[in-house]
C-alpha cells in the first residue's frame, strides 16, 4: 500500500505565530496517526522558524509509527539529527529567504559536501532520503552518493496544475514519471511530495514506482474546515483510488 507521511510544520507555524504552546504539533502527528498517517515528518529549519529542537525530541519519544527529520545538510543539524534518532533523515535544501522549499537538493553540485553527511546518518541506522529534482542528472548524483531514497519535488507540476497550465503541467508530470521509472532501475525507493492536495496526490499515486507520498500544508489547511482526521481520511482515499 501507498504510504501516506503527514508533515506537521505547520501546526507550530500557527502555534510560533502566537507564542505559547497551542496548537501542539506533538498533538497533531498523534492524531494524524489514529486518522491513517504512516508516518510523521518535520522539518527543522535553521530559523526554527515552525518546528523546534523540543518539538523533534517529543515527535520521536511520542508516535509509535516513522518519524522522517527534514533537515538542511549542516553539522549542527547532524548532531542535532543523531541525537534524535529518527526513522529517517531527508536532506533538503533551506535558504532563510524562502517561504518554503524551492527546489530540489543540488545533489550534483554538492556531492562532495553531502557525502559524509549521508555516511554518518547511514552508520547510525539512519535511513537517509534525498529531496531532488525530477531529472536524470539528479537521480545518477542520488544513486552515486548511496541515498537509499530519493523524493521527486512534485512542486513545479503542482502549480502548474493550480495556475491551469496544462502544457506545462503534462511536461512536469512527465518529468516526474520518467524519473520515477528510473529509480527502480537505479535500486533508488522513490518517495513524493511538495504542493499536493487531493486531486494531485490521486494523480501521482498511480505512478507504481512511488511508495510513499508526504503532504503537510495542504492538509493542516482543510483541517481548519474539516478537521485534521477527516482531511487525512479524504487523502488516504484519493491515494488509494489514484493506486487502485
Amino acid at each position: 500500500m501507498l504510504r501516506l507521511g503527514v508533515n506537521v510544520d505547520h501546526v507550530a507555524t500557527v502555534r510560533n505565530a502566537r507564542g505559547g504552546a497551542v496548537p501542539d504539533p506533538v498533538r497533531a502527528a498523534l492524531l494524524a496517526i489514529q486518522a491513517g498517517a504512516d508516518g510523521i515528518t518535520a522539518h527543522l529549519r535553521e530559523d526554527r522558524r515552525h518546528i523546534r529542537d523540543e518539538d523533534m525530541r517529543r515527535l520521536k519519544a511520542a508516535i509509535s509509527k516513522p518519524l522522517n527529520f527534514e533537515m538542511a545538510a549542516t553539522e549542527q543539524m547532524l548532531d542535532i539529527a543523531l541525537a534524535t534518532g529518527p526513522h529517517a533523515c531527508c536532506l533538503v535544501p533551506e535558504k532563510r529567504t524562502e517561504r518554503t522549499t524551492e527546489g530540489g537538493l543540488d545533489v550534483v553540485g554538492q556531492h562532495d559536501h553531502l557525502k559524509p553527511f549521508i555516511a554518518e546518518l547511514s552508520r547510525a541506522g539512519v535511513r537517509v532520503s534525498l529531496f531532488i529534482e525530477p531529472s536524470p542528472e539528479a537521480l545518477q548524483a542520488a544513486a552515486s552518493l548511496k541515498a537509499p531514497v530519493v523524493e521527486l519535488h512534485t512542486g513545479a507540476w503542482c502549480d502548474a496544475v493550480a495556475h491551469g497550465d496544462r502544457a506545462k503541467a503534462e511536461h512536469e508530470f512527465a518529468r516526474l514519471r520518467k524519473a520515477a521509472a528510473e529509480t527502480a532501475r537505479l535500486g533508488l525507493e522513490c518517495h513524493a511530495g511538495h504542493g499536493l492536495d487531493y486531486d494531485t496526490a490521486r494523480t501521482i499515486s498511480a505512478l507504481p514506482e512511488i511508495v510513499e507520498l508526504n503532504i503537510g500544508h495542504f492538509l493542516i489547511g482543510e483541517a481548519i474546515f474539516v478537521g485534521l482526521a477527516e482531511s487525512i481520511r479524504v487523502m488516504r482515499a484519493a491515494m488509494d483510488e489514484g493506486r487502485r
